[in-house]
């Protein structure tokens, strides 16, 4: 397994930005969600409370400017929303300090887990009664609220959910997979390709369709596309001692970093 040096961390940080580069993120779109490019990372804001409102990536070319907080900061304050980050532990030690002075706080840790993909590998099929297949874009939605029951018992399957995985389904360089068992959708996932790099991000099974090796079915469908397409790395991130990171360890990832979530709320 290649040594996880800042080389390494900033390609994987890269790479769960949905396979964009901060400079490709700098927009806004009409229905209120926003990314920007700011301090070597990336922040955006998908709705207030979304998951996925926050920043990533800060940090890990250097500490960030009083300008770059600011501007950071204000990014999500204008919006009514808490800053939320997600540090990778190699960034600057003097970008961890200004948070400590600058009142973020921690909540919470998630682990970034890689595994080597080599090119001669041979990946297994799905069992007969199992179909995994990139949904069609009429198929948006229904895959937005499969993957969001399967998360229901992390967060309230609200339509602010739905919307927001709906919003990833076509993003650039992303690629949606449903899992049906006899033609009925049982789970998803999306993976995401950039420099190498495989993201399998966003992976749920259904709970009545658990302990069938669906999971490990989406696993194995995502990482024969990455080997098809050149990758040599596939990433994911998980929560600590989940089932989620118990299945990508038996099918060779392992843990290389935990994240953590700093936030800062304003009152």
């Amino acid at each position: 397994m290649k040594f996880v040096d800042i080389e390494l961390a900033r390609r994987l940080e890269l790479a769960a930005h949905s396979g964009l580069t901060p400079e490709e993120f700098e927009e806004t779109g009409k229905d209120g969600n926003a990314k920007i490019a700011v301090g070597g990372g990336i922040a955006t804001f998908r709705g207030v409370g979304s998951p996925v409102t926050q920043a990533e990536g800060l940090g890990l070319n250097g500490p960030l400017s009083g300008e770059e907080f600011e501007r950071l900061e204000d990014f999500f304050r204008s919006r009514g929303s808490a800053v939320v980050l997600e540090v990778c532990p190699m960034a600057d030690p003097r970008f961890i300090e200004a948070l400590g002075k600058r009142g973020y706080r921690v909540v919470e840790f998630t682990n970034v887990l890689v595994r080597e993909i080599d090119p001669q590998e041979i990946f297994p099929a799905p069992g007969p009664q199992l179909t995994i297949r990139r949904a069609e874009a009429i198929e948006s939605r229904a895959y937005a609220e499969t993957v969001a029951r399967g998360f229901a018992e992390h967060f309230e399957v609200t339509e602010e959910i739905i919307s927001t995985i709906q919003g990833f389904f076509s993003g650039p360089g992303v690629h949606s997979y449903l899992a049906l068992v006899d033609g009925n959708p049982a789970g998803g996932g999306t993976l995401t390709l950039r420099q190498g790099v495989a993201g399998l991000f966003g992976t749920s099974v259904l709970p009545e369709y658990r302990k069938r090796g669906i999971q490990t079915a989406l696993i194995y469908l995502r990482l024969e596309v990455a080997r098809k397409a050149g990758c040599d790395l596939a990433m994911s991130i998980t929560q600590p001692s989940s089932g989620s990171q118990r299945n990508l360890e038996r099918q060779g990832f392992r843990v290389v970093y935990t994240r953590t979530k700093f936030v800062r709320e304003w009152t």
